[in-house]
């Protein structure tokens, strides 16, 4: 079973933040030929997929570039407490990297800080920069109209189920819902026939940080309405929008899994590991039957993993996660992805750059795309035909892209990300009615926003 949190949030945040300034106590111009690269380390020891890639391109670098030394500053941490983690080590040239892993929900804001430095002059005379796409480049683009980062793949959101639970259940190998009811439906068939697993996941609360958001609410909340508006941000008058009724909806669902019972135990839920349980147990192993999830989970079953897992597209089929009543496009997905940045206070910004450049060539982006189960946002790698046939399920979700959201990821979203997670969590709980939740949420969200908000 998963396990359970011990320690308080705040405490551990402590911790983990006089951690980070441990990790690079020696500060980062302590060397003028070592470039610090920093970046999310997995929480699952037997994952290193990441570890494996930086320590080649580090090898690739030092052997092209004689005197010139990578130095690796993993950060291990929940998706939570890296970023907050992160954020204490950029405030100071003592403990900033020379180059840093940004999560793009979070990059504005760290933007708006101070904490980034912009990379027009460098992109400006890279050749390669003309291979990313537009929606690529925006996601890492501030509202100043310079670009702080160097994506290095995107993702899209769907349904992954387990094709044996649904045979016991009598549910067909090819499901394809319609609607959000299809969805609950089949859950509690399982439910019914299948004792023993957990139905349905969908990540929620506060310690599930921006899974919660993304992965749980967001692919709800982007699939009511016609789809003709963003139903987080009015773009045209610069507001955040209040709860409506499809926020309202969307939170309506959360509490139906959870009081059903169709989800899994609160407790593990609110686990902020929970992630990890549900990509190295629970679906390996057969304990869930449906989970909405990212692009990216077979990263965590390639050879070389820790947790193997060749048979997983025999034993998992995937479904685009359907819109609400099953109105236009029928189906909803979100995208973000990573960058990667340079600090303000980076005190090796040039070899920063460099590095960027060895793992982006098209030979190293693609190896990376396969490793990770990423969506390349490279033209001249998407078309690649070993990228395309790398492994089952790209092309599902690549076709996902079509019909997908981005986040409006300004500076006040990862205040108004939190704000939902506290929504969420509470209606998980039980602690406060779908009603009292959005009405709470509200509330933050005047506060997140600055007043900036705008009716649904």
């Amino acid at each position: 079973m998963p396990v359970r949190p011990t320690a308080a949030p705040a405490l551990l945040a402590t911790l983990l933040a006089a951690t980070a300034l441990t990790a690079c106590g020696s500060g980062s111009g302590s060397d003028p030929d070592t470039v610090k690269v920093s970046y999310k380390q997995s929480t699952d020891n037997s994952i290193r997929v990441m570890d494996t890639y930086l320590g080649e391109m580090k090898r690739q670098f030092e052997k092209a570039n004689p005197g010139k030394k990578v130095e690796l500053v993993p950060i291990k941490a929940p998706d939570s407490e890296y970023y907050t983690k992160l954020q204490q080590m950029l405030r100071s040239p003592r403990t900033a990297p020379d180059l840093v892993y940004e999560d793009t929900f979070l990059i504005n804001s760290d933007i708006t800080r101070g904490y980034l430095k912009p990379l027009d002059a460098y992109l400006d005379k890279w050749p390669d920069w003309d291979r990313f796409i537009g929606t690529a480049k925006a996601a890492a683009k501030a509202q100043d109209g310079r670009t702080y980062g160097v994506p290095d793949g995107t993702d899209t959101r769907g349904l992954w189920f387990d094709k044996g639970i649904f045979a016991k259940a009598g549910l067909p190998a090819d499901w394809r819902p319609k609607t959000w009811d299809d969805v609950l439906s089949a859950a509690r068939t399982i439910k019914r026939k299948v004792p023993g697993v957990t139905p349905l996941n969908v990540y929620t609360g506060k310690p599930a940080g921006e899974a919660a958001t993304m992965q749980g609410f967001e692919m709800l909340l982007y699939g009511t309405g016609d789809g003709t508006r963003d139903p987080l941000y009015d773009a045209s008058s610069r507001k955040w929008i209040a709860g409506g009724q499809g926020f309202r909806d969307a939170l309506g669902f959360v509490e139906t899994v959870y009081k059903e019972k169709l989800g899994p135990d609160v407790a593990d839920a609110l686990d902020p590991n929970f992630a990890t349980s549900v990509r190295g147990e629970l679906l390996p192993k057969g304990r869930l039957g449906i989970d909405l999830d990212g692009s990216w989970l077979p990263q965590d079953w390639l050879k070389g993993s820790g947790h193997e897992w060749p048979e997983w597209s025999a034993k998992l089929g995937l479904a685009p996660m359907p819109t609400q009543h099953g109105q236009a496009p029928g189906k909803v997905s979100m995208s973000g992805g990573w960058t990667w940045s340079i600090p303000s206070k980076a005190a090796n910004p040039d070899l920063a750059f460099s590095f960027v450049k060895t793992m982006q060539t098209t030979e190293n982006a693609r190896k990376w795309y396969i490793a990770n189960s990423g969506i390349a946002v490279r033209d001249d790698v998407a078309a690649d035909p070993e990228y395309v046939k790398a492994q089952p399920g790209i092309k599902f979700f690549t076709d996902l892209v079509a019909s997908t959201h981005y986040r409006p990821a300004y500076p006040a979203y990862p205040r108004v990300s939190t704000a939902i997670q506290e929504a969420m969590e509470s209606v998980t709980t039980g602690d406060s009615s779908v009603a009292e939740a959005a009405s709470a949420y509200d509330e933050e969200l005047k506060t997140a926003a600055d007043g900036r908000v705008t009716r649904g």
